[in-house]
């Protein structure tokens, strides 16, 4: 399996990795990605930006589950990003908005993780393919992270609500 990255491949990967510290930032310093204000609206852009630019890359010849993966992304931000304007959801909007910026986050480290993994050393790749037992492994912890941090984030904007009522 060859290591070398395409023109577009070397963009599409230098963009992936500024949005992903964007929405790690916002994460850990927001307790959430607000997909329109500060580095929350700049994890949004780049992570579109590297949805699209990801499309036209196939290392197999064929789309793969990453890009399904871009597909999703591109479906769950706007539904984030207009989900306080959906009258149905009422008081639970923010909530939604959340856990579908949170979910952006973790699907856009499913294939983050395959690719670093069977591309990096360069001489011996950790993992052989997106089959490997590291890789399995590694998106299972990956899942229990996004499992905590989704629990942390609803319990914040949880203690929110309990503020500004008591307040």
């Amino acid at each position: 399996m060859p290591n070398h990255l395409s023109v577009l491949g070397i963009i599409h990967t230098a963009i992936s990795i500024v949005a992903l510290f964007f929405g790690f930032y916002a994460s850990f310093r927001f307790n959430k990605i607000n997909p329109l204000k500060g580095a929350g609206k700049w994890y949004t852009i780049l992570t579109v930006i590297t949805c699209l630019t990801g499309f036209p890359i196939m290392r197999t010849g064929h789309p793969t589950g990453g890009h399904a993966l871009g597909v999703l992304i591109l479906i769950m931000i706007p539904l984030a990003i207009y989900a306080r304007s959906f009258r149905f959801l009422g008081n639970r909007a923010k909530y939604v908005e959340t856990i579908l910026m949170s979910g952006t986050l973790f699907f856009s480290m499913i294939p983050a993780i395959v690719e670093t993994l069977t591309r990096l050393p360069i001489s011996a790749p950790i993992a052989a393919g997106p089959d490997a037992t590291e890789i399995k492994s590694c998106l299972a912890l990956l899942l229990v992270f996004f499992i905590t941090g989704v629990t942390f984030q609803v319990r914040k904007l949880k203690e929110e609500k309990g503020v500004v009522a008591n307040g």
